[in-house]
């Protein structure tokens, strides 16, 4: 498409329902898995869920068409796929219509790997013999074994290892750039997630959506009082210990700018961030008994509690008591963590099925909606 196609007055478009989203780790891509499950479930689409007792699609296996549920069956005619799994193009393409629109997120590393770390802490053998996150960066070699590869993916360059690629890889010129330029073809649009608001109203239009299609509730963010502090010499380390994912992230936050500049324009984008901000303060006043969301001690529906993980604590959100039906069940969907959605959509789309047993503390299901 030329930059004067992209700047015409916009024409009327039709909105996209055929859509893969990457699901990277610790990059607000929760967040992003609800807005995609509720559109799917508004639009009466089609899901791409693991299958059987799988949550993720084989992650952090290279993806098989395989791993989707009914495969065998359904063939090229999902519509949404946006679970967790590790990209593989031509396995992709096989569950996938060929018109998909393809689209993942990034983050700043530097903030992504202190996230990592205090969520992963317990099953990460890197992280779990340093005593914190500084220590760990003062020299991470003496804690990170390659032998370890899989379970050290989220200790280094775990965005890079998200996109099908080597995070252990060296730092060479040429090879990232091709990378690069591999993803660029792949996907459709990288969205950046320091600047969340900013990427929905970019995906809103990319995909011509609604704005509600793209409002959301901050979803598997944590207590701000598990954050670690990183020191100014653990930031620059991290850009060179994770130089692929530090190379990845400011390559695509510049096409991100970019992007909007095309396409939207500053001056626009910051009007439609405020609308999105004032319909996503109504809906919270609408469904929100604490207005913001509150601590894992303090979630009365244990069904809407988020999977606890390290030594983060995981946030959710208490509803009114006073919704109508109909009300309920719109707020309830905003509010319900991932492992909670994929199984109710997995027993709305599979009711012949065995339910997915997450180990939660209730099953949440169709048929439970009080």
């Amino acid at each position: 498409r030329s930059h004067k196609e992209l700047l015409l007055p916009s024409m009327p478009c039709h909105a996209k329902t055929n859509v893969m989203f990457l699901k990277t780790h610790k990059t607000a891509s929760s967040t992003v898995l609800n807005i995609m499950f509720r559109f799917a479930e508004r639009c009466n689409l089609t899901a791409a869920l693991p299958a059987d007792q799988l949550v993720h699609l084989g992650y952090p296996n290279t993806f098989l068409a395989s791993f989707v549920e009914e495969f065998q069956a359904i063939g090229q005619n999902y519509n949404i796929m946006c679970n967790h799994l590790r990209f593989n193009r031509s396995e992709v393409q096989k569950v996938m219509a060929t018109d998909t629109f393809y689209f993942s997120i990034l983050r700043n590393p530097i903030r992504l790997l202190e996230s990592s770390y205090v969520y992963y802490k317990d099953v990460v053998p890197a992280f779990r013999i340093s005593k914190d996150v500084n220590e760990y960066l003062a020299s991470p070699m003496k804690y990170y074994h390659p032998a370890d590869y899989k379970q050290n993916i989220y200790a280094r360059n775990i965005m890079w290892f998200d996109f099908g690629y080597d995070n252990n890889a060296g730092d060479n010129e040429k090879y990232i750039q091709a990378v690069l330029n591999e993803i660029e073809q792949n996907f459709h649009l990288i969205l950046i997630a320091d600047y969340f608001d900013e990427s929905m109203i970019l995906l809103k239009h990319a995909l011509c959506w609604d704005l509600d299609d793209v409002v959301y509730f901050k979803l598997n963010s944590r207590s701000q009082d598990t954050v670690q502090t990183l020191t100014p010499k653990s930031e620059e380390q991290i850009k060179v210990w994770c130089s692929l994912d530090w190379k990845l992230y400011l390559h695509f936050n510049q096409t991100f700018w970019r992007r909007i500049e095309e396409t939207i324009g500053l001056e626009e984008l910051e009007k439609e961030v405020n609308y999105l901000r004032t319909r996503q303060k109504e809906i919270m006043e609408t469904c929100l008994l604490d207005q913001e969301a509150v601590g894992k001690d303090h979630i009365k529906n244990k069904a809407l509690l988020p999977f606890q993980s390290g030594a983060a604590n995981i946030l959710g959100y208490n509803l009114r008591q006073d919704l109508d039906d109909s009300t309920l069940r719109t707020c309830q969907k905003m509010v319900m963590p991932e492992l909670q959605y994929t199984s109710y959509l997995y027993a709305i789309q599979h009711p012949h099925k065995k339910r997915k047993h997450l180990g939660l503390p209730w099953q949440w299901t169709p048929f439970q909606e009080e």
